[in-house]
């Protein structure tokens, strides 16, 4: 039998293509946008209450994801999810009103919501303690890059062959990959192509999976870190989606960018959404392979990107659209460096077995935070302008930082929760 050295990078670069597909899914409703909201006759405020719909969806079902993943296990779990959102974005071709449009976002929260907690269960059986944070920056480049193909990729397909085709065609991409999951994808222990060296080096931490005692779920309420991951990301998830969501009808509203404006210029910002989430990961591993703590070198991190988002603010001061993007790249490049640390998080410090219903859990309070948070910009912007919307924007990372501090006071591994 033939061995494939670093299979377990093999295996991140699968999990990074299904999180890009899910934010093509993800986004090409906001890339659309202009043209939905045209076409259909929808205000921003009812623009933002589809979005909600999606992020209630979202925002329920990682709670039951995470548990579902944690039963069936990561590769049954993570192909169900795909199966589930590709034929809810495809549904989106049928949409003819805000609420028929807001059914089909629901439909797509439900099955993207599987997507982070089997993500972050495959990572943490196949990487030990001193590569997460790096497998995790390379999951989270997932979001950026999906954020970058979507534009020019949405914008072509609806000048081409109209929004409702451009669904269907991105709700595909789904069953393609789900063909490569299907080949690649085994436990560590079980996987016919593992050597042993490799398997040795993922054991390292003494960590294996432990399957034989189920956690009941209202025992994760009983840690303060949940709760301390949990708020922190309520505060700040919604920053990224702002971005996600609205990016393209800001840049419709407040500087007069086209379709083709819109193809050629949004995806910058998401190219340095990328390179933060990897820059995050990696330095985070930095740091502990120069025997930094691994609470230090996370909150470092931390720190560091949501201190680096506060210039946003010049978006307020900038009559340059291109200045204007380029602030918002900056932000991205700290938000996501931020979120590579604050990501990985359930897994340095709860068992593997427990580890997709802890992702479940604090995505969800990140989706429901995120669900608050976009009407709320809809009625700003219908009502104010954008300016509050950026000022808000500019200091939820600060108040999420500020959170992991109090509720998490070192981050270390928990004892085995009963």
């Amino acid at each position: 039998m033939i061995f494939k050295k670093n299979l377990r990078w093999y295996i991140v670069g699968t999990i990074f293509l299904a999180t890009t597909i899910n934010y093509i899914d993800r986004q090409a409703l906001s890339v659309a946008a202009p043209v939905i909201k045209e076409d259909l006759g929808l205000s921003n405020e009812q623009y933002g209450w589809i979005v909600s719909a999606f992020l209630l969806a979202y925002a329920i079902m990682q709670l039951v994801s995470g548990v579902i993943i944690d039963k069936i296990g990561t590769k049954k779990g993570f192909s169900l999810a795909v199966v589930w959102w590709s034929i809810a974005n495809m549904l989106h071709a049928f949409g003819n009103s805000m609420a028929s449009l807001g059914l089909f976002r629901f439909l797509l929260g439900i099955g993207e919501a599987g997507n982070y907690p089997a993500a972050m269960k495959a990572i943490s059986e196949w990487f030990p303690k001193k590569e997460k944070s790096k497998a995790v920056g390379i999951l989270n480049m997932g979001p950026g890059m999906g954020a970058i193909i979507a534009p020019p990729l949405m914008a072509w397909l609806i000048l081409a062959f109209g929004w409702k085709l451009a669904f269907v065609i991105t709700g595909a991409l789904g069953f393609v990959w789900l063909i490569l999951w299907k080949w690649i994808y085994y436990s560590p222990d079980k996987h016919p192509k593992i050597s042993r060296e490799e398997l040795a080096h993922i054991q390292e931490d003494g960590r294996k999976v432990v399957t034989s005692r189920k956690t009941p779920w209202l025992s994760y309420f009983k840690y303060k870190q949940v709760w301390g991951i949990a708020l922190s990301r309520f505060v700040s998830d919604g920053v990224f989606y702002f971005f996600v969501f609205w990016l393209p009808s800001w840049l419709t509203d407040a500087k007069g960018f086209s379709l083709t404006d819109i193809a050629l210029f949004a995806w910058i910002p998401f190219v340095l959404a990328d390179l933060g989430s990897f820059a995050g990961g990696w330095y985070s591993s930095h740091l502990i392979r120069k025997k930094m703590s691994l609470d230090s070198s996370r909150k470092r991190v931390i720190w560091i990107g949501a201190l680096l988002v506060i210039p946003i603010l010049g978006c307020l001061y900038v009559e340059s659209a291109y200045w204007a993007i380029a602030l918002i790249s900056f932000a991205l490049f700290a938000t996501q460096f931020k979120q590579a640390s604050l990501f990985t998080l359930p897994i340095d410090l709860f068992p593997k077995k427990d580890a997709a219903s802890v992702w479940g859990i604090s995505g969800s309070a990140g989706s429901f935070g995120a669900m608050l948070f976009t009407p709320l910009i809809g009625w700003l912007v219908d009502t104010i302008s954008y300016s509050p919307v950026f000022v808000i924007v500019a200091f939820l990372h600060v108040l999420s930082a500020l959170i992991v501090m109090v509720f998490i006071p070192k981050i270390q591994p928990v004892k085995e929760i009963v």
